[in-house]
């Protein structure tokens, strides 16, 4: 232990901080989260080696490993590969459908989640509230491809559900899978439907977590339930809702391949309103096997949803300090 002179001239005992020791609390803490880091780093690291292929014309060379192929046969060609993406005839609809999808999904993912997650906080009968939590969180398990057969069985022209009924109130049948009208809204909603129910268990967790003695004064102050959800649940939720918000903002250039080319069966009377950025590189990538430019459509992905994520999260930084990301 060291002493230290004080001004008086008595002296007392510091302690010393020991550095450096790995003790057994972090070797059971290291152990714990090495699953995590081997997840981390086996996709997602280790994949970032494949930005090479964005600034090459990767060819094989016969009777030579992968290695050889990339780095000694197949030439630098600089930005060359970004080319296709940005010189493409139907970039102005790509990024038509994309942004204007993720800024639908962006807008109905916070509203939508918030309110169907403070009305479940209102039932009286906990278990209707967990059976309808249940229903509503179960489609983020399935699969697009299941969700496309369900929306087959409701749309298909002959033997679908909604021109039977059509046909049942005498209206002319539609042609679903060639009419473009119905799809910004059918995607919308089937979307919606999917994944609107995670984010409502983490509002519902988060509604958890709030101080049920603020509901409990407002209560002894006459406040409605409107009042207590408008003046203690939306001002306590606004920090994850702001989290969530700056995530969703960093995808806006990205979207789910299996709506937009699984539900619609690849169909090309579609392709106005369901080619996005994703379905055009798969596209490009099936009809040219150019893993170059699928290599550069994701870097400007990637890259451009950094920067709107540290857009984003400047901006909500400034409306409201404690409720960014970083």
């Amino acid at each position: 232990m060291k002493k230290k002179q004080l001004t008086g001239g008595k002296t007392v005992g510091v302690p010393r901080i020991r550095r450096g020791r790995f003790t057994r609390d972090d070797m059971e803490l290291s152990l714990l989260s090495l699953p995590a880091a081997l997840w981390f780093l086996a996709f997602c690291y280790v994949p970032l080696f494949g930005i090479v292929f964005a600034f090459k014309n990767y060819k094989v060379k016969a009777g030579k490993g992968f290695l050889y192929s990339l780095f000694v046969h197949s030439k630098w060609v600089g930005f060359r590969n970004f080319e296709f993406l940005f010189r493409s005839p139907d970039l102005a609809v790509i990024l038509r459908n994309t942004i204007g999808y993720n800024i639908a999904f962006l807008l109905i993912g916070v509203t939508v989640p918030v309110a169907l997650a403070i009305m479940l906080t209102q039932l009286h009968s906990r278990r209707l509230a967990k059976v309808c939590q249940t229903a509503v969180f179960l489609p983020h398990f399935l699969s697009w491809v299941v969700i496309s057969y369900f929306v087959f069985a409701f749309l298909s022209t002959d033997k679908g559900l909604a021109n039977a009924l059509l046909r049942l109130f005498g209206q002319p049948e539609i042609l679903w899978y060639q009419d473009t009208r119905p799809w910004p809204a059918l995607l919308i909603l089937i979307n919606t439907w999917k994944t609107f129910g995670y984010s409502m268990v983490v509002y519902l967790a988060s509604i958890a977590g709030i101080d049920q003695s603020l509901y409990e004064s407002a209560v002894i102050d006459g406040a409605t339930r409107w009042q207590q959800a408008r003046w203690i649940t939306l001002p306590l939720l606004r920090p994850i809702m702001s989290i969530l918000f700056i995530l969703n903002v960093s995808h806006i250039l990205s979207t789910d391949f299996g709506l937009f080319f699984q539900v619609p069966r690849d169909s090309n009377q579609l392709i106005d309103v369901t080619q996005t950025l994703d379905v055009y590189v798969y596209k490009a990538l099936m009809q040219n096997n150019n893993y170059n430019f699928a290599s550069a459509a994701g870097l400007v992905q990637s890259v451009a949803g950094c920067l709107l994520m540290i857009g984003a999260n400047r901006i909500v930084r400034k409306i409201d300090p404690e409720s960014g990301l970083f």
